[in-house]
């Protein structure tokens, strides 16, 4: 079954020291390109968490953002000022007001809530720091899992829309198939017409070979032949349970060279408008397979 690349999922936990957010979004791309945004206390977990990734995902370019806030429902916990970083901070504030200062541009007042909203500037004593990570990493799981059901909902949803566009091809070398064998009746008696109109006289032999020759350049039962089995080679790979995007791509190169064929060999307008046609559900589906993982 194929997998959108799209998606969008958001996990939250609320703990007794806080309440954890993560938000994991993605997008079509060649490859997978993980990209995270992540506060410096948690910035270790980076490695497990592209693993975790890319256990879960093949395809897509995701963008995964992790917040908190520190502090729950449980009021006999305390939270304290980091002094080393708030030292840190306040110093680097003199410093951009001393320049200022010097060239009589306005010092903006620092608001102390500003200050406490510092990453990394409240601290809680109680918050054990192993089971911090490990909610973190636990949490992160979670949304990758409604991330990828996501995915595969919408999945279903283009397998849905290119198997219409597979049908509208089957229709078409049906109809081609069925008007073959009267194309070549209509081109007989149409030279026929002709060189009785410019009153040449054409032995049989010689016409019946220009008949071959002209049936020889105009056969598409191949290319329809071919057809068929790359849309029996899409629907087969549409069951696959593996990453299939770029094997249906492939496929749709495949079905466009046939359609390109069959339009080169037209000598009627119903085959030339059959290869149109084709060209035109074989590009929709294309768009679609872009986004499938």
């Amino acid at each position: 079954m194929p997998c959108s690349m799209t998606g969008f999922a958001r996990q939250e936990a609320k703990y007794p020291w806080g309440t954890l957010i993560w938000e994991v979004r993605s997008v079509n791309h060649r490859y997978l390109e993980p990209h995270f945004r992540l506060p410096d206390f948690i910035r270790e977990l980076e490695p497990a968490l592209r693993e975790q990734l890319r256990k879960s995902l093949s395809r897509g370019k995701v963008e995964a953002s992790f917040s908190y806030q520190l502090g729950g429902t449980d009021t006999s916990q305390e939270l304290t000022i980091n002094p080393t970083l708030l030292k840190q901070v306040t110093s680097a504030i003199d410093s951009v007001n001393d320049v200022l200062s010097r060239t009589n541009a306005d010092i903006a007042a620092v608001n102390p809530l500003e200050l406490l909203r510092w990453p990394g500037m409240l601290t809680d004593n109680d918050i054990d720091r192993d089971e911090l990570l490990n909610a973190s990493l636990d949490l992160f799981k979670q949304a990758l899992n409604t991330l990828v059901e996501n995915r595969a909902r919408e999945g279903e949803e283009l397998k849905g829309l290119i198997e219409q566009r597979l049908q509208g091809i089957d229709t078409q070398v049906a109809q081609v198939r069925a008007i073959l064998p009267g194309i070549l009746q209509a081109q007989r008696q149409k030279l026929l017409e002709k060189l009785e109109s410019l009153k040449v006289d054409l032995d049989n032999d010689r016409l019946e070979q220009e008949m071959v020759y002209l049936a020889q350049k105009t056969d598409v039962d191949e290319e329809l032949d071919r057809l068929d089995t790359h849309v029996t080679e899409v629907r087969r790979t549409l069951k696959q349970k593996s990453s299939v995007g770029r094997r249906l791509d492939f496929l749709m190169q495949e079905l466009n060279r046939e359609a390109n064929t069959l339009s080169s060999k037209s000598i009627v307008t119903d085959t030339t408008q059959a290869a149109i046609e084709l060209k035109v559900l074989i590009e929709q589906m294309r768009e679609q397979i872009q986004n499938i993982e």
